[in-house]
């Protein structure tokens, strides 16, 4: 295995490297929004809801812009420079915001400059290695994402502990963004085919094939029950973990994503895509149940935050590896596209719902509905995606 990732080309290592420093940055500040909103701005669940589900819808679409222009002109790296850099300048602001429509702005220019690298940064990847590295790539590289957000929670945890205030641990998120934006200049444009000169922008699944189409409509399914993450801390902090346990619990969520993004993503490249994200959406399913029905913020929910953490190292870079399996070369930055597309647009009802079901209802019936989600996914995969795949043809 390490043999195997020291032979993964420079463009990932350095990709890979950009994303940890990226996520150090992000997640220095990621598991206290809920808890700033809470807090120091009086907002609760409805705000959470509406501000992550319409920062991410955002996003979506300009995930599929970005994505197809990069197929279009044949270059991704203006892409993934732009998208670092607006996103790395606007995560501090939120350190002087007054309101949560302020919250709201700056996580909406964030999920902007996410929108404007994502499909493009997935698709330099996958240009960059062979078929049969993908898994392996796609796992690395969300190891590397991981273990920066490993580093950002345990850097907030320590300046809280420190006394330094929120705001404040808000406003230092610069600094690892600026050494983002000066590696982003580093990476090197991809041989990329570009689309003829005549022929018309494509905005459509025109050009992608029916299996794929299949997969999009299933990975909906699933992100209409995987609502933001930030319900996980607020959960959390509603079972009694300080702002402090609430980070540490983060960071452990995100080292076991990070040790074990690369082996169980590269599993797929033997095992099987659709046989592996299969389980780990059913495995999905059963830590939001588990979640969901925890009684307190005892070692229990530390044990479901490492759980959580193994099921997203399974899905992450498996996901990503079978758009790239079931597209042509030529189309992958418009399929990238419309991946981050369905798997961020949803986020809007999904956070929505997730939000109305919480106060409505209870926090269980919330994540009752996407465990059920979930589950329903897992199956269609198996028996309509997998079976369905090539005319016939059952995927692995």
């Amino acid at each position: 295995m390490i043999g195997a990732i020291r032979a993964l080309p420079r463009t990932v290592w350095l990709v890979a490297t950009i994303s940890l420093f990226n996520d150090a940055a992000s997640d220095m500040i990621y598991p206290l929004v809920p808890l700033y909103l809470a807090s120091v701005l009086m907002a609760g669940p409805k705000a959470l809801g509406l501000i992550e589900g319409v920062a991410e819808a955002v996003s979506s679409l300009l995930k599929l812009f970005a994505g197809v222009l990069a197929d279009r002109s044949g270059k991704v790296r203006v892409w993934v420079v732009a998208g670092y850099g607006v996103a790395g300048f606007a995560r501090p602001l939120i350190g002087i915001t007054s309101s949560w429509l302020g919250v709201l702005a700056c996580r909406f220019a964030d999920r902007v400059g996410k929108g404007l690298r994502s499909a493009p940064r997935d698709a330099l990847i996958s240009l960059s290695v062979e078929p049969g590295q993908r898994g392996l790539a796609f796992g690395f590289h969300r190891a590397m994402d991981n273990f920066g957000a490993v580093i950002g929670p345990l850097m907030a945890a320590a300046l809280l502990a420190a006394g330094v205030g929120l705001r404040h641990v808000f406003l230092l998120a610069i600094v690892p963004a600026l050494i983002v934006l000066a590696l982003a200049f580093a990476v090197p444009e991809p041989e990329h085919p570009a689309a003829r000169t005549k022929e018309p922008v494509r905005w459509t699944f025109s050009g992608l094939p029916p299996s794929f189409r299949r997969y999009l409509l299933v990975l909906a399914l699933f992100t209409l029950g995987n609502s933001s993450n930030m319900f996980l801390l607020l959960r959390a902090n509603e079972l009694g973990a300080s702002a402090t346990r609430v980070t540490l619990m983060w960071a452990l969520f995100s080292l076991v994503a990070a040790v074990l993004s690369t082996p169980l993503s590269a599993l797929s490249d033997r095992w099987g895509r659709a046989r592996t994200l299969g389980v780990a959406w059913a495995a999905y399913a059963v830590a939001y149940l588990v979640i969901g029905l925890l009684p307190g913020a005892d070692w229990a929910l530390w044990v479901a935050f490492a759980g959580y953490g193994v099921v997203t190292a399974a899905l992450e870079g498996t996901e990503k590896a079978l758009v790239a399996d079931l597209v042509p070369r030529e189309r992958i930055g418009t399929a990238f596209g419309w991946y981050n597309l369905v798997s961020g647009i949803f986020l809007l009802p999904a956070s929505l719902l997730f939000g109305w079901l919480w106060s409505t209802l209870s926090p269980f019936a919330a994540f009752a509905f996407g465990a059920g989600c979930a589950f329903a996914a897992a199956f269609l995969l198996w028996f309509w995606v997998r079976k369905g795949h090539d005319g016939g043809h059952s995927l692995p």
